[in-house]
C-alpha cells in the first residue's frame, strides 16, 4: 500500500492515495464502527446521503467519491483496470482504518471494485452489504453501457447529453427516484468525470470476472453478507441478487436501481441491523 496521510475524522479532503485527490460527503459522519460506502455511476457519494443521515448516530460512515467523480481527482496515468481500482480502495481503507477489518457497502460500479478488493483481502472485511451490482462473467451490458464502451459513439453521447435527458433515463432506472436528485446528477458531470466514466466502462469486460468466481464463493462463505436489491432495475436483473449465495437477500419489488435514494429509510434500517 502506498504511503498516504491518515484522513482527518471529519473529512476526506486533501488525502492523496496513489496520487489521487479524494473528496466526498465526509470521512467521519457519526461515530462508532466504521462503514465504507462505495457508489457507482453516474453518482457521487451523495447517493448515500439519506442513508448516512439515518445511520450516523450509531456508525462512522465513510463515503468517498470515486476517482474522477464528484470532488475526487484522478492523477495522470491512473490505472483504470480492476487492479488499479483495487489499489485505490486498499489505500482508502488503509488510510481510514489501517489493517483492521472494516464493514463495506457497495452499489453499482462500486460493487465491482469493492467486491474485488474484498475477494483479494477477505481478512480485512468484517461484513459486506451488496446493492444492485454485478460481478459475473456472463453479464451482458445494458444499452447505454454498450454505447459508452464504443469509441467515438460514447464521447458523442455524453457531449449531447442534457439535464432533462439524464433525469429521464435515471428515473427510468428508478421510478421513485426524486426528480431533484436526477437533475443534480447532471450538474456534477464534469469533463473529468465523463472521461473517467468512459475509461471505466471500456476497461470493465464482464468476462474478466471469470477467474474471480472461486474467490467470490470463498468470500461469501467466510464473511457475513447481505444483499438489498431493487427489483425494478432495468440494468441489473433481480435474478443476479440470487447469485450472491449464500448471502441473506432482501428484495424490494417496488424499487429500482437507485434503491438508496428511493428508500433510504428501509436501506438504513436493514444496514443498521446487519452491522450492529
Amino acid at each position: 500500500m502506498s504511503n498516504v496521510r491518515a484522513i482527518p475524522p471529519e473529512q476526506f479532503d486533501r488525502v492523496t492515495p496513489n496520487g489521487a485527490y479524494v473528496g466526498g460527503r465526509g470521512a467521519g459522519a457519526g461515530t462508532g464502527t466504521p462503514i465504507l460506502f462505495l457508489h457507482g455511476n453516474p453518482d457521487t457519494s451523495e447517493v448515500w446521503g439519506g442513508v448516512v443521515q439515518r445511520m450516523a448516530g450509531r456508525f462512522r460512515c465513510l463515503t468517498p467519491d470515486l476517482p474522477g467523480y464528484g470532488r475526487s481527482g484522478v492523477p495522470d496515468g491512473f490505472d483504470c483496470s480492476l487492479d488499479g481500482w483495487i489499489a485505490w480502495v486498499d489505500d482508502v481503507v488503509g488510510s481510514v482504518h489501517g489493517a483492521a477489518p472494516i464493514d463495506l457497502v457497495v452499489h453499482d460500479f462500486g460493487g465491482l471494485f469493492g467486491i474485488a478488493w474484498a475477494v483479494r483481502h477477505p481478512e480485512r472485511v468484517r461484513r459486506l452489504a451488496i446493492l444492485n451490482t454485478m460481478f459475473f462473467p456472463d453479464y451482458r451490458w445494458h444499452f447505454w453501457a454498450r454505447v459508452w464502451r464504443t469509441p467515438l459513439l460514447g464521447e458523442l453521447s455524453l457531449a449531447v447529453n442534457t439535464r432533462a435527458g439524464l433525469a429521464l433515463e435515471m428515473r427510468r432506472g428508478s421510478k421513485r427516484l426524486p426528480a431533484d436528485y436526477a437533475r443534480k446528477a447532471y450538474d456534477v458531470m464534469t469533463p473529468l468525470m465523463k472521461r473517467t466514466m468512459l475509461r471505466l466502462y471500456r476497461a470493465a469486460d464482464p468476462e474478466r470476472f471469470a477467474p474471480w468466481q472461486p474467490g467470490l464463493a470463498a468470500l461469501l462463505a467466510a464473511v457475513p453478507a447481505l444483499v438489498l436489491w431493487g427489483d425494478r432495475d432495468p440494468y441489473l436483473d433481480k435474478a443476479l441478487a440470487e447469485r450472491f449465495h449464500p448471502a441473506a437477500i432482501r428484495h424490494f419489488p417496488d424499487n429500482g436501481h437507485w434503491l438508496p435514494v428511493e428508500d433510504p429509510e428501509a436501506v438504513a434500517t436493514h444496514l443498521s441491523a446487519f452491522f450492529d
